[in-house]
This record gives structure tokens, sequence and C-alpha cells, in this order.
């Protein structure tokens, strides 16, 4: 099963992931990191991600890894 960790001390929550994920697992959270920025959390209870990366991807602080 697939695994994404996003490093919250690196996100800005630009919310790219969120547009770029498929199957709309990944949000943007209503707690902040140490920066002061609202970050993205990856909440796939039921085993949706597919390990496609696209999250990764368009990360342009590159705050997200995933694991296949």
């Amino acid at each position: 099963m697939p695994k994404v960790i996003i490093d919250f001390d690196l996100c800005k929550g630009c919310g790219l992931c969120v547009d770029a994920c498929p199957r709309n697992i990944i949000v943007i959270g209503n707690t902040s990191n140490g920066k002061g920025y609202f970050t993205a959390l990856y909440e796939d209870e039921e085993g949706k991600c597919t390990g496609c990366a696209l999250c990764a991807e368009m990360c342009p602080d590159v705050a997200i890894e995933v694991f296949k």
C-alpha cells in the first residue's frame, strides 16, 4: 500500500498537491506549522492512494514523499 509523507515544516499550504490528487485524499488542514502556514494533510483511511506521486511532483517546496 502506498504511503505519502508530508514534511509539515516545509509545507506552505499552497494547495497544488490538493488540486493534483486524483483521489482527493490530500486536504489543507486547520492547524498551522511553526511558520504559520496551514499545511496539507494526507487522509487515506480507506486505502485509495495508488502511489501516482502527482502530489509530490506538483509540490514546489519538495515537502512530499511518496513510497510505493
